[in-house]
């Protein structure tokens, strides 16, 4: 076996030096090359434990950090998902291998763009990606079983708490970007409860009508 076929078993290691446990989650990293998810010339460190740059000052997140946050959604397979912030699309096939269907958001086009058609080549086809402000969710295609946030704000955008179904959970970074701790909650009858801290992290900011105006700088550049 070569070097390149060994590359998954590389992430599957770190998740699991990193207290990941999740046997699904282990299988769905080794069935997702990371290195069709990752700028051409970044593709050497594509199963390295780093989060790498993707352009328009975003970062994909780091293997082990998304691993932590889809274990805290607790998804059996049926769920009905959304996701707010594609990148290039790693994260959003491995959510799809774990759940029955994700929504999935990227504020950016041309980033939109390419996870599109990262996600196609890998033949992943239960992901529906959107173009616009995921600040404000998806609300025609609510509720969630699971919510996914992959930037930071110091709260959840209101529209994001009614967008869960009762009962089901919502993970993001709390905090001004930078410097968070990523929370991971559930839905009850009064609203979002929190379940528990899941890890400290550091995010690019979320931007929108309900997270930050998009002219304020964001503090993470790569």
């Amino acid at each position: 076996m070569n070097s390149a076929a060994r590359a998954p078993e590389d992430l599957v290691r770190a998740l699991a030096a990193a207290g990941i446990r999740d046997e699904r989650l282990f299988e769905a990293v080794r069935a997702t090359p990371r290195a069709e998810f990752v700028p051409a010339g970044q593709v050497a460190a594509a199963y390295r434990d780093v989060p790498l740059a993707i352009g328009e000052g975003q970062v994909t997140t780091q293997p082990s950090l998304s691993a932590m946050m889809i274990e805290s959604l607790g998804l059996g397979g049926s769920e009905h998902v959304l996701e707010v912030g594609t990148g290039l699309g790693f994260q959003t096939a491995l959510l799809a291998r774990l759940a029955a269907e994700v929504v999935s958001i990227e504020m950016r086009p041309d980033i939109a763009c390419r996870a599109r058609a990262n996600l196609a080549r890998q033949g992943v086809r239960n992901v529906e990606l959107r173009i616009g402000d995921g600040s404000g969710g998806v609300p025609d295609r609510a509720p969630y079983d699971a919510v996914l946030v992959s930037a930071a704000f110091p709260e959840v955008p209101a529209p994001l708490v009614v967008q869960v179904r009762p009962g089901g959970r919502l993970v993001q970074p709390i905090g001004p970007g930078g410097h968070e701790q990523v929370v991971c909650f559930e839905r009850t009858a009064s609203g979002l409860v929190q379940l528990r801290m899941v890890t400290p992290a550091c995010f690019v900011r979320l931007e929108g009508r309900y997270g930050f105006p998009p002219d304020e700088a964001d503090p993470i550049r790569p």
